[in-house]
């Protein structure tokens, strides 16, 4: 048996387990995909679209929250290998009205962006989804955001901020908007059909519905868990947060589309014959740059590259097993999805049940993503 077969035994115990998930109420629908060197060897789907939705298949589609990160940061990255910015450029080369010149956010480089440590993790309009929408207000809101920290000192996660700025950087660079950007660059050569940072038009809105789910985590007092989680995760169940451009957080999409993704970046950059980065820009946007014990927004250890965070810490959400070199991201308690270069895996699981990111999110992923090393590691 090649590596690239699962045993009939071996699919059968991580179907088991993903329906299993189900079955306990974790969340009400979800997707599995897994691909192996660029093959999909795995793609399951189960549960309802909501509470009393129709039945999930590998079509429907999820928001992916910050899963949606690399995607943008995959798009920046195209235009550096055209040679149209570099990583050590300031953000104000390609946006003066950024920063006022001589001050400390005016020395804020790509590279920092990319890895979280530009200094600016928020803004006025991260509590604002009715501003959200309006991407000229957004643009004002960093051009008018104050230093948090340093630029290249701290690591401290920038939850939306990122997705602005990459987006921006993107726009001015290029001259068109981020989600076509993305759609040209990465989600249309990789034939990702089904996803995009946002909805357009002519698109209808049939995302999943988002559920919040009692915290099962009993040995804490369950308030502490999963209420942020929920009332963050309320807007993007609305047409006009579906419908807006929110490259940090509102990637909506397929399991199976992201783990092609994972796959290509697996891969080089390169996909079935189709490249959409070089080897060295994927080598440099999977890197280690940054790393924390105790990041300055999460509250959590973390290893990031240039758009993407990498394993090896106890809080990752990529499997217990997970070596340092897997790279990926997660998205707030509800997706993941990661690559490990070595031996070629590619995962993404995507569901609509928004839990506690800090714990049974993570528990949650990790059960499959372990499942699913262990059955490959023998099929050789």
């Amino acid at each position: 048996m090649s590596r690239l077969e699962l045993a009939d035994r071996e699919r059968d115990r991580i179907a088991a387990l993903f329906d299993r998930h189900l079955e306990v109420g974790l969340h009400h629908g979800a997707q599995l995909a897994v691909f192996v060197d660029g093959d999909c060897v795995l793609d399951l789907a189960g549960g309802t679209t909501s509470p009393d939705g129709e039945r999930t298949t590998p079509e429907t589609r999820h928001v992916l929250f910050s899963c949606t990160k690399p995607y943008a940061a995959a798009t920046l990255h195209a235009l550096v290998d055209d040679g149209a910015l570099a990583y050590d450029d300031r953000v104000v080369d390609h946006w003066p009205t950024f920063a006022d010149d001589g001050t400390e956010k005016a020395e804020i480089t790509v590279q920092q962006v990319l890895s979280h440590t530009a200094g600016l993790p928020e803004s006025a309009l991260d509590d604002r989804p009715d501003l959200w929408p309006n991407w000229d207000r957004v643009v004002e809101g960093l051009e008018d955001a104050d230093l948090v920290s340093t630029p290249g000192e701290e690591p401290a996660y920038h939850a939306l901020t990122f997705g602005w700025l990459v987006g921006e950087l993107v726009r001015r660079v290029s001259g068109a908007r981020i989600e076509t950007v993305a759609a040209e660059r990465v989600f249309e050569p990789l034939e990702m059909a089904r996803t995009g940072i946002g909805l357009r038009d002519h698109e209808p809105d049939d995302v999943a519905t988002l559920a919040a789910f009692d915290a099962l985590d009993r040995c804490r007092d369950p308030e502490e868990g999963l209420g942020d989680n929920a009332s963050v995760a309320a807007p993007f169940n609305t047409e006009a947060i579906h419908r807006a451009v929110i490259p940090a957080a509102n990637g909506i999409g397929t399991a199976r589309d992201m783990a092609r993704f994972y796959a290509c970046l697996a891969n080089g950059g390169e996909l079935e014959g189709t490249r959409i980065l070089s080897e060295a820009t994927v080598d440099a946007m999977t890197r280690l740059e940054a790393e924390t014990d105790d990041d300055g927004t999460l509250s959590r250890p973390r290893r990031y590259g240039l758009g993407v965070y990498k394993g090896g810490t106890a809080a990752d959400p990529f499997g217990s097993l997970a070596p340092e070199r897997v790279f990926g991201h997660a998205g707030l308690g509800s997706s993941v999805g990661w690559a490990d270069p070595e031996t070629g895996i590619a995962f993404s699981y995507v569901t609509n049940g928004v839990r506690d990111g800090s714990y049974e999110h993570v528990a949650r992923v990790n059960a499959l993503a372990d499942a699913v090393r262990i059955a490959l590691s023998g099929a050789t």
